[in-house]
């Protein structure tokens, strides 16, 4: 269709201040003496430079960008500073048919903005195209979006780091803690009024040591760049809690940052580092917040839009929905890819972030034709000499074609492994057949992950994550109650593999709750005892409830908030869970960096790992197959082969046996070479065993109805 006439609101312009400026780098950067802007748009006709007062509220003047260099508009600020607030309008053809929506009524964000002001406010105006118009978004909508949009702001980077550096914690020893910045520290008593919910609420002494005394490694923090509350979620009085709607991937949430200066950022990193704790943020580079062909034009899509995003090949009017929530950004790209690598390189070398678990990560692999390996983005973030030196862990799923991707995800990333999560909640709920995939996630899903050189570590285990039940309420409820989301509980995964185990949710019945507690001891011992790396969320040690909600996304409320006032079962969980963790970095069989594969080795005479019937025997192919079959052991001989050189190890020789009958099982201990008799470390149903007592070879312990222990060999020397 033919453009509408463009008309912007018309403060005054001065051309004579602005020099030709360089275009790179990209964004806003002051150098000492004045600022560079450079904003890349392939199909722009012109683009201006809008400058704000300090409040962001009174547009005070624009200046068009005079150079086009390589795709970039860029120009020179002679005497601007740090604090300078900014935007842009872009100019171009409104053409939603062939993919071009430039409308520059509408002031939009730098894509590089590395810190925003001020909130979206929703408005018709935000718009691009008339709402309510006969042509939907084919019309073009001359309102002023200004007053309703965040405005960017110039910074000064420099920062005084002392003597931070990245912790680097092996992949053998992470173990990593998935949290949300506000839920965290919401309610926690320790941390003062104006500092809940922000950065430097996890910077609280009380927190840090509660991350610290666990034993965790790593702290995974929910989305943290800039994003957007849904219009609709607003208006029920709601909000995009969890954060999965970035607007701007260089600049933290201001609602997160209770100083409103980034520097508060750098300094809640130097405080987990000084803790020994790595900082691992969720990045959501899939898509933006901008939506489908009907969102508003905040960014990108007023930038250039053909470029930025997928559009359907045979209509660019419609756009690609591999996300499901509307738009999918096109790393395949160049400029996109450019970005999305600048602002990963920026939160590692900037802001000192040890890494980044990327949402739906299948996308950020995938062409049109489906996903690829080596495409460009995954094959830019394994030659980066900074990226290759930083975790990087894929959520390896999307909801597009062939979107399922566990186990593709090519060498130097983990993966997390949706697949131990469900057949661990199967096993324990007492799903007949999970007994041999049971014993295949224990040892870090080898059929899926044991390839070109990969490790055990590359399988991210988790039993909960955000996304779900907790793990309180996994064991508590059969259904998900998500009633206070407002959408009929229609919304959150009914597939969820939960057992309230009598009742549905809380009860004064004393069996119930040790039998819960028990099954809950039983979820952290099999995480936390399984080769592969480790994922807890937060308050889950703790024993936290969602009161049966599975997708607190939305829930800015003590729903979505750890609840630190602790019940004694609470106590007793979270002392159990420190105990596992220690158990786990004090023997490296738990955690070793080959796969466990049961062959046996000619060179040492030894199996890694031997799979155990209850009468001690090695498990048949029959035992194996029995649909109805709850129990084996798996022994775990630390005589096996460490490394690639051959020679017998020096590890324990540890012994794990899983029970998920209802009733007690007679399990004969197995006598083993090197070695006198068993001491129990772990019973799941004796949550205080310390392992003094002693077992023969061949005693028969009665293990418990749905229950785990650990036994460790001993020499007679030993005793």
């Amino acid at each position: 269709m033919s453009s509408p006439k463009k008309t912007a609101p018309e403060p005054r312009t001065e051309a004579s201040r602005i020099r030709e400026g360089l275009p790179f780098p990209l964004g806003a950067t002051w150098d000492g003496l004045g600022v560079n802007f450079a904003l890349f748009s392939a199909n722009a006709t012109k683009v201006e430079l809008c400058i704000f007062d300090d409040s962001g509220e009174l547009e005070l003047e624009r200046i068009e960008l005079p150079e086009y260099t390589d795709e970039i508009y860029h120009g020179y600020l002679p005497d601007a500073h740090p604090g300078l607030i900014y935007g842009y309008r872009v100019y171009g053809p409104y053409d939603p048919a062939n993919g071009h929506r430039f409308n520059p009524n509408k002031l939009l964000i730098d894509p590089y903005a590395k810190q925003l002001v001020g909130r979206l406010k929703w408005s018709e105006a935000l718009f691009g195209y008339t709402i309510g118009h006969p042509d939907a978004d084919l019309s073009f909508d001359e309102r002023d979006s200004a007053p309703f949009v965040p405005k960017c702001k110039v910074i000064d980077p420099a920062h005084t780091w002392g003597h931070d550096h990245r912790v680097s914690v092996p992949w053998d020893k992470t173990i990593i803690y998935e949290t949300h910045v506000r839920g965290f520290s919401m309610r926690h008593p320790s941390v003062p009024e104006n500092l809940r919910g922000t950065f430097a609420g996890l910077m609280v002494d009380d927190v840090l040591e509660h991350i610290r005394k666990l034993g965790v490694s790593t702290v995974e923090l929910l989305p943290i760049h800039a994003f957007v509350n849904d219009q609709h979620l607003l208006h029920k009085g709601m909000t995009n809690y969890w954060g999965y709607n970035s607007i701007a991937f260089f600049a933290p949430d201001p609602r997160y940052l209770a100083s409103g200066k980034i520097a508060e950022f750098k300094e809640m990193v130097a405080h987990l580092h000084e803790a020994n704790l790595e900082v691992i943020l969720d990045v959501v580079y899939n898509h933006t917040a901008e939506g489908n062909e009907q969102g508003p034009t905040l960014s990108m899509r007023g930038i250039d839009n053909a470029s930025y995003y997928r559009l359907m090949p045979d209509d660019k009017r419609y756009y690609i929905n591999d996300s499901g929530t509307g738009n999918t950004l096109d790393l395949s790209h160049p400029c996109v890819l450019q970005m999305v690598t600048d602002s990963l390189r920026y939160w590692a070398t900037e802001m000192h972030v040890d890494g980044f678990r990327f949402d739906l990560a299948t996308i950020l692999g995938r062409y049109h034709d489906g996903f690829d390996e080596r495409h460009s983005f995954l094959v830019a973030c394994r030659q980066d000499p900074v990226l290759r030196q930083v975790k990087m862990i894929a959520e390896a799923w999307d909801c597009g074609p062939g979107g399922y991707q566990v186990g593709n995800f090519p060498p130097g990333w983990v993966e997390w492994n949706d697949k131990f999560r469900d057949t661990v909640r199967a096993f324990w709920k007492g799903d007949d057949g999970q007994l041999a995939d049971f014993a295949s996630r224990m040892t870090a899903s080898g059929e899926m992950f044991n390839q070109r050189g990969r490790r055990p570590y590359a399988s991210v285990n988790f039993i909960t994550a955000h996304d779900g039940f907790t793990l309180n309420d996994l064991v508590s409820y059969n259904d998900k109650h998500n009633e206070a989301n407002d959408e009929n509980n229609q919304d959150g995964s009914n597939n969820n593999l939960s057992w309230n185990h009598g009742v549905e949710g809380p009860t004064d019945d004393p069996e119930i709750n040790e039998l819960r507690q028990r099954q809950m001891r039983n979820f952290f011992a099999t995480l936390l005892l399984s080769q592969g790396t480790p994922m807890l969320v937060a308050g889950d040690e703790f024993a936290r409830t969602q009161e049966g909600n599975n997708n607190a996304y939305c829930q800015d409320s003590e729903i979505g908030w750890v609840n630190w006032d602790l019940s004694e079962d609470g106590k007793a969980l979270l002392k159990f869970v420190k105990r596992l963790i220690k158990l786990r970095l004090a023997y490296p069989i738990l955690r070793r960096g080959r796969f466990l594969v049961g062959n046996y080795n000619e060179d040492i005479g030894v199996k890694d790992v031997t799979w155990l019937a209850p009468d001690g025997s090695e498990m048949s192919t029959e035992q194996w197959e029995e649909g109805h079959g709850r129990c084996l052991g798996m022994l775990l001989d630390g005589r096996a082969q460490e490394t690639g050189i051959r020679r017998k190890g020096a590890d324990a020789t540890l012994l794990l046996v899983v029970n998920a009958h209802h009733d007690i099982v007679n399990f004969l201990l197995p006598e083993v070479p090197d070695g006198g008799f068993w001491t129990c470390m772990i019973d799941t149903n004796q949550p205080s065993i310390r392992g003094q007592e002693r077992f023969e070879f061949g005693h028969e312990y009665s293990v418990t109805g749905r229950s785990l222990l650990l036994f460790e060999l001993q020499r007679e020397e030993d005793e």
